[in-house]
């Protein structure tokens, strides 16, 4: 079983969806990231370079949902995911929950969100 690294409640501002309005006025995201990766030599030898740094977890989280607008957050969460894949080499697989609390739904409503997951293939079973 892998180890688990969580970013919980990063927050964003955004110009994601498909009315003009969000595109141009803008309006909060919430990722939430979940890393399953090894990291017991991090913790034996105490280095930074042997796990994922969360802060580097968060700036390509933040870059992603900060940049370009989409019409999806679909497409926001999937790119967040895959990125992360492609940047952290130890990492086994990856959740990102991109949460859109504003979204422009005519009801009373506590969230919207997507989850994307994305695993490397010879990942052990999580």
């Amino acid at each position: 079983m892998a180890d688990r690294i969580e970013l919980i409640g990063l927050e964003c501002f955004g110009y994601h969806g498909v009315f003009e309005e969000e595109k141009r006025t803008g309006q909060p995201f919430i990722v939430d990231i979940t890393c399953w990766s090894e990291f017991a030599e991090a913790a034996a030898t105490d280095d930074l370079t042997k796990t994922i740094n969360y802060a580097e977890l968060a700036d390509v989280a933040a870059n992603i949902i900060e940049g370009p607008a989409r019409d999806l957050i679909e497409t926001v969460a999937s790119e967040v995911a895959d990125t992360i894949m492609g940047t952290f080499e130890g990492l086994h697989a990856v959740e990102v929950t991109l949460h859109k609390p504003q979204a422009p739904i005519p009801r009373t409503f506590a969230d919207v969100a997507v989850v994307a997951r994305r695993s490397r293939k010879h990942a052990r079973t999580l």
